[in-house]
């Protein structure tokens, strides 16, 4: 259940709502991304690549767990991001390696979708009982 978070004035920025113990980050519009894209978006501190695939949209970190490659420059094909350095590649799913040299999934984030907005779930600080 999603529940309307009003930070006025926050630092967390805008588009940012809570989660039962996680908040979600706006981070592009819905025709931001074309069909079979991908984009490179900051948000919060964070890096990351937002993925279009058959109508849905799918996000990781950015960066490539095995070397300085930008995956959002990489080339996408079917579900499979290869990054641009090592052309290793990853499942955009789940994050898990189908090509090495990775051998460290990259990280993905849950997306909800909100009208033409597409958002990221994270956890909210202090959520796991550790400050942050």
């Amino acid at each position: 259940m999603i529940i309307p978070y009003d930070e006025s004035g926050g630092a967390r920025g805008e588009g940012a709502r809570k989660v039962s113990g996680s908040r979600l980050i706006h981070l592009c519009g819905t025709d931001d991304v074309s069909e079979g894209g991908t984009l490179r978006v900051e948000a919060e501190g964070l890096t990351l690549a937002v993925y279009r695939i058959a109508g849905h949209f799918y996000v990781t970190d950015d960066h490539c767990t095995h070397g300085p490659g930008s995956l959002s420059e990489g080339i996408l094909e079917g579900y499979e991001i290869e990054c641009d350095f090592h052309q290793g590649r990853f499942d955009v799913r789940t994050g898990a390696v189908t090509e090495p040299p990775p051998m460290v999934p990259v990280k993905v984030y849950p997306v909800v979708v909100e009208g033409d907005r597409v958002l990221i779930e994270v956890e909210a600080a202090g959520a796991t009982g550790t400050e942050g």
